[in-house]
């Protein structure tokens, strides 16, 4: 089940919360853990098998991680070893299975599991928890039923962002749900749900479109048309879930932090991995930088620290040459930026500076969306100008003529109007300007975006989720 959908948007969701509010103090953390359960189980239901056992486990570790001071470094190395096991397996094993035959003319036969909904995300979450108690940032979960619920809670669980357990151990066991919180917790879903449906679902029409054409059919207009259109859908399509699941948690009283700011208005790569997905790069910074030395032994050992984790974190994201390909490539920039790259950019102009890294960003989203190097590499020559079928072709034009004003939309929103608007409307309430200022606009806002979301998904049967590779 995700979010954008009409089953979650009418059944689910008005069923959870109104079972939640009803419902006694001693077993809200239940009712929200049964729905989690059920809400992972909709797609497919054998793998909540998988769900309570990677709940189980990392319970039991983490207990004894607490308790047995003499072998917790064994117990830690358990639990690590358990999550990146369940991870392997369901979602690397035919990858390494199938460049084993490559490399070795074997036969082994794959897998084909069907990936797991969420695994990367609820892996991660998991051993971070067990991680933090060896460390002891947190205390061991005693009760089992709130440790469930951090693991599955259903928000965060199939898209992100990846909550860490030391933000909200305390909310676990002790939390209120105000008006006002609620409230905002309603406008922030609103919000996630029309980047998803109103610009994201109209971004992967036409990415999809460019993406599965042949790449000797593209124009120079047409390749450059679909990488921007790539370009925006990912970003609506993830930050639209991670305001989707911030504005979830807020309903039920929990506080997420955040997981994008607008990303595309940086000006070098370190600060749009500063403020895109932000949540990964502080569990990779903290759990795997920070341990390799960081940048505390040296230059050379900082480089390979570098290397090291955004190869890692490029493989996070799907079991593909391309994904490592395209960590590592953001490996090399920002080794490059770090060894002073980043001064020699500070000097330009600044739209130059901003100009230099969405064309890094889109090239490195040409890897992200194809399927193999062949593809990339092609579409990239397109997108320069070699091999092109033309400056312009009929289907440009098609795309140009249908989608000029979503594009034109897509744009503007990627860059940070709406808080600009917000902090305009300042002087007479610090805390929710344009809520208090302007009241009647805010709800007639907020309603014609929950309206317009309704009626696109009525309309139309095009609603991917891009978060089944992770």
């Amino acid at each position: 089940m995700v979010f954008s959908n009409l089953v979650f948007l009418f059944c689910f969701l008005p069923i959870i919360l109104l079972a939640y509010f009803i419902s006694p103090k001693a077993i809200k953390n239940i009712i929200l853990l049964i729905a989690s359960l059920f809400f992972y189980a909709w797609g497919e239901p054998v793998y909540i098998f998988l769900m309570l056992f990677s709940i189980h486990m990392n319970y039991f570790l983490g207990r004894m991680i607490g308790k047995d001071t003499a072998r917790k470094k064994a117990y830690l190395a358990l639990a690590i070893i358990g999550n990146v096991a369940i991870l392997g397996y369901f979602k690397y094993a035919d990858f390494f299975i199938t460049n084993v035959n490559r490399l070795f003319n074997t036969s082994l036969e794959l897998t084909e599991l069907p990936l797991p909904i969420g695994i990367s995300f609820f892996t991660f979450q998991a051993m971070s928890y067990v991680i933090d108690v060896y460390r002891k940032q947190v205390e061991p979960q005693k009760n089992l039923i709130s440790l469930a619920l951090y693991i599955s809670f259903f928000p965060q669980l199939v898209a992100g962002p990846i909550v860490r357990y030391n933000t909200i151990n305390e909310q676990l066991m002790k939390r209120k749900v105000t008006l006002d919180k609620f409230s905002e917790g309603v406008r922030r879903f609103i919000i996630g749900l029309a980047k998803k449906v109103l610009l994201a679902n109209a971004f992967g029409e036409v990415a999809d479109g460019v993406f599965t054409s042949s790449t000797d059919d593209l124009s120079l207009a047409t390749a450059w048309i679909g990488i921007l259109a790539y370009t925006l859908q990912i970003y609506f399509d993830f930050s639209g879930y991670s305001d989707m699941a911030i504005g979830l948690g807020k309903m039920f009283g929990f506080d997420f932090l955040e997981n994008f700011n607008f990303p595309y208005i940086s000006l070098n790569v370190t600060e749009f991995w500063k403020r895109w997905h932000i949540s990964l790069g502080a569990w990779f910074r903290d759990y795997v930088y920070i341990p390799l030395g960081g940048n505390r032994k040296g230059g050379a050992k900082t480089i390979r620290n570098l290397l090291i984790v955004w190869t890692i974190t490029g493989f996070w994201h799907g079991a593909s040459w391309t994904f490592m390909a395209w960590g590592f490539y953001y490996g090399v920039l920002i080794t490059m930026e770090r060894l002073g790259g980043a001064n020699l950019l500070s000097r330009l102009w600044r739209p130059f500076q901003h100009l230099y890294l969405l064309l890094i960003v889109m090239i490195g989203w040409v890897f992200f969306r194809a399927d193999d190097f062949t593809y990339s590499l092609s579409y990239l020559e397109r997108m320069f100008g070699m091999g092109i079928n033309g400056l312009m072709d009929n289907q440009s034009y098609i795309y140009l003529n249908d989608y000029w004003y979503i594009f034109a939309l897509g744009i503007l929103f990627s860059m940070p109007v709406l808080p600009y608007l917000k902090k305009k409307t300042s002087s007479i309430h610090k805390k929710k300007p344009f809520q208090v200022t302007f009241p009647w606009m805010s709800t007639a806002f907020y309603m014609l975006l929950m309206i317009a979301s309704m009626i696109q998904l009525v309309n139309s049967t095009y609603n991917p989720f891009i978060y089944f590779r992770f």
